[in-house]
């Protein structure tokens, strides 16, 4: 399966939905962050409320998409070059892995530094671990 653009977490609001009210699960060389995506409509209104604006014009992220936000700091993961690196083993794995996810969740994976330094299969491994932990045993709720 493609990891298609409008599975990429851009906006600052969504980043910050997924640390407030997501759920935190240490895999090894990453954190697994996840939350059920809510209702387009509570998100804008909720914004516009907080800013004192009317909700934006932005596109909506359909229902049936599952996102994915990947970190990788300077201070936990090191210089351009690792940062880089990092990414791209997240990103690979999610992509291999994506069917894991129920529609209509954020991911967020946030690198360590041990991540570069860990074989690619027991990143694999761990993320797939993590999923099935999760979304089995909470049935998609959160």
């Amino acid at each position: 399966m493609r990891f298609r653009s409008e599975q990429h977490v851009r906006r600052q609001r969504d980043f910050r939905n997924l640390r407030e009210n997501g759920r935190r699960h240490e895999c090894g060389g990453f954190a697994f962050w996840h939350c059920k995506r809510p209702a387009a409509d509570a998100t804008a209104a909720a914004s516009a409320s907080a800013h004192g604006a009317t909700p934006s014009a932005a596109p909506e992220v359909p229902p049936e998409i599952t996102r994915l936000a990947v970190v990788a700091s300077h201070a936990s993961v090191g210089n351009a070059v690792q940062r880089a690196r990092a990414k791209r083993r997240l990103r690979e794995v999610f992509r291999r892995n994506q069917q894991l996810v129920p529609a209509g969740h954020d991911v967020m994976l946030v690198a360590k530094r041990s991540l570069n330094d860990t074989a690619f299969s027991v990143i694999e491994q761990k993320f797939t671990d993590a999923c099935r932990r999760v979304f089995q045993k909470t049935g998609t709720k959160q």
